[in-house]
């Protein structure tokens, strides 16, 4: 591995750990064999809690399971612990295919009091780029913000966001995605449809939950970035069809990955080159029917990488594959977006994938950096526009930082610079203030 993305990678582990934390990764290690049995993943035990049952319930948002989730960074205090009290959770949901699935999570009652208008308000986290090894899913880093196995290197910087919320009285639920934790399939990263309905979903199982506050009458707003921006996006497109009883007050879309084939080709060869495997391995599994393309092109040392990086978190990733092109994993010596325009099966695959065909019935706020060369900022910012052309109620937000020639720098630096911000804009949604849109100015926008 080259040596900029090598430091690059030690660096961001560090600083994030400060502010907070193709084959299913069962069967890495072992597969669980029973609703008793544990499985590992890169070393990591994989509580029998993440093991779906062989029947699901037919209700989307019906809760499966739950458990207390000891939070790592948590004290005492008079009313319970601070920042609250956590509860694991499994839930049902629904995947593209139209199919039944488990999808695990965490729903945290906060200990501060909400002080704005109306019952206590409950946030939706879509988690940011966590990996593709169930070891990586956010509920557990919720517990584990850091694991340093010298197996797998797993870091839990979302939990910065959702404490940043407990302390404002949100009730928060996470998800882990489709796949990600649950150990009877592969995580479908960056799947529209999928990161979608769990995303919805986590609220209707937040909302029946014996240890929640909330109710059908809090107001319930949404938050992701990166990766969980796409599924923010995704879902306040989706929400009146899919959830129309998940009435939105707001949806933070962050660093949206709203166009996978210009972030296929952003991508490649850079430091987050392993979300490439992630990415193919997703597709492959909601899509069956793109194997024998697969098998047409990917050669061994791409084989070899797909079933490695489907155990992996994102500082595995960083270590073992930072910098790498995907030229190195075909037979023809394509690149993976050269592949894509070769081939209509894919492009009409991606197409579907693509997030702004649809007008989101809730204000959302689109942020995005403009140096933001890992998510791309120019299409993020075409989301703003068509969402505008269609009339939805938009607050665009460019976040202008320098670029400093990394391109997970780029990505990164965004996020911290804009989350304080993007909190107070879906509180104020929260507490009932209405949004006001920006369409007018875009532009000039940059």
């Amino acid at each position: 591995m080259p040596p900029r993305p090598r430091m690059l990678a030690a660096a961001i582990t560090a600083a994030l750990a400060v502010g907070a934390q193709a084959v299913p990764a069962a069967a890495a290690d072992g597969a669980a064999t029973g609703p008793s049995a544990t499985t590992t993943s890169r070393g990591v035990e994989i509580p029998a809690f993440y093991t779906p049952p062989s029947e699901l319930p037919g209700a989307d948002g019906t809760v499966i399971r739950s458990e207390p989730l000891p939070l790592a960074l948590s004290l005492p205090g008079i009313d319970g612990p601070l920042p609250g009290r956590a509860t694991r959770l499994m839930y049902k949901s629904t995947d593209a295919n139209g199919e039944a699935v488990a999808v695990t999570g965490a729903y945290i009652e906060p200990a501060a009091k909400w002080r704005g208008e109306g019952p206590r308000p409950l946030v939706a986290v879509a988690p940011g780029t966590m990996g593709q090894g169930d070891q990586c899913a956010a509920s557990m880093a919720l517990e584990h913000p850091l694991r340093l196995n010298g197996q797998t290197v797993s870091v839990g910087y979302e939990d910065l966001s959702v404490y940043r919320l407990l302390l404002r009285g949100v009730a928060v639920v996470v998800t882990d995605y489709v796949g990600l934790g649950t150990t009877d399939r592969l995580h479908t990263y960056v799947n529209r449809v999928d990161g979608a309905h769990a995303v919805l979903d986590a609220v209707r199982a937040a909302r029946s939950l014996d240890s929640s506050s909330v109710t059908s009458e809090s107001r319930v707003g949404l938050f992701g970035y990166s990766q969980g921006g796409g599924a923010t996006a995704a879902a306040a497109e989706l929400q009146p069809s899919y959830a129309p009883d998940v009435e939105l007050s707001g949806t933070y879309a962050g660093a949206p990955p709203a166009d996978l084939t210009e972030v296929t080709e952003a991508i490649d060869g850079g430091d987050l080159a392993g979300a490439l495997g992630w990415s193919l391995n997703g597709f492959l599994q909601t899509e069956p029917a793109l194997r024998p393309i697969a098998d047409r092109y990917v050669n061994e040392a791409g084989e070899k990488a797909l079933k490695d990086l489907s155990t992996m978190c994102v500082g595995d990733a960083l270590f073992a594959y930072g910098g790498r092109s995907s030229t190195d994993w075909t037979k023809t010596g394509q690149s993976l977006g050269d592949i894509i325009r070769a081939e209509p099966a894919l492009q009409a695959f991606l197409a579907e994938q693509r997030i702004g065909s649809r007008k989101p019935g809730s204000p959302v706020r689109v942020a995005t950096g403009t140096s933001d060369d890992l998510v791309p900022h120019a299409q993020a910012r075409r989301l703003a526009v068509e969402w505008c052309d269609k009339g939805a109620k938009v607050t665009y937000v460019p976040v202008v930082l320098p670029g400093v020639g990394s391109g997970l720098l780029n990505h990164f630096a965004p996020l911290l610079a804009d989350q304080g911000n993007a909190i107070s804009w879906l509180t104020d949604r929260l507490s009932g203030r209405p949004a006001g849109s920006n369409c007018w100015s875009m532009p000039v926008q940059p």
